[in-house]
């Protein structure tokens, strides 16, 4: 029976450790992976068709983004998809997973603490609380 794990991914450099996890993870025989980045959405752009992205984020465009979660679906030994929407990512994520009928959700963390957590609220977290399915947190290595 094949497994399904969506992969959620942003511009940061833990995009690279959860990309690893993810290939320590699975194995070809058994596992789809759906690769997926959620461009946050502002409140002037939830007027617009809602059928693609429309936007840049930080700088990021929809074509870095793609050609990025291209060059991580090229590293992995699995079939896999590529999903690029835009919303709020905690919600997104979910949706693609409920979607999917994923099993698990892999995702980074990035440690906010303290009014940094509170003000930009954390993604995982909410990922964790609401998701269907289990998920696996990936933590950035403090040790380099």
């Amino acid at each position: 029976m094949q497994k399904t794990v969506l992969v959620a991914l942003d511009d940061s450099r833990l995009a690279e450790r959860v990309i690893e996890t993810v290939q320590e993870l699975v194995q070809p025989k058994d596992f789809n992976v759906v690769l997926c980045h959620v461009f946050p959405a502002s409140e002037s752009e939830m007027e617009l068709p809602a059928d693609r992205p429309h936007v840049e984020s930080r700088g990021v465009s929809y074509l870095q983004v793609e050609k990025q979660l291209e060059s991580y679906q090229a590293q992995l030994a699995v079939k896999s998809d590529i999903e690029l929407v835009s919303g709020n990512p905690a919600e997104e994520i979910i949706r693609l997973a409920n979607i999917h009928k994923a099993d698990l959700i892999v995702i980074g963390s990035r440690g906010l603490t303290g009014v940094s957590r509170i003000v930009k609220g954390s993604v995982s977290s909410q990922v964790v609380e609401d998701a269907a399915c289990s998920v696996l947190v990936v933590k950035e290595n403090n040790n380099n």
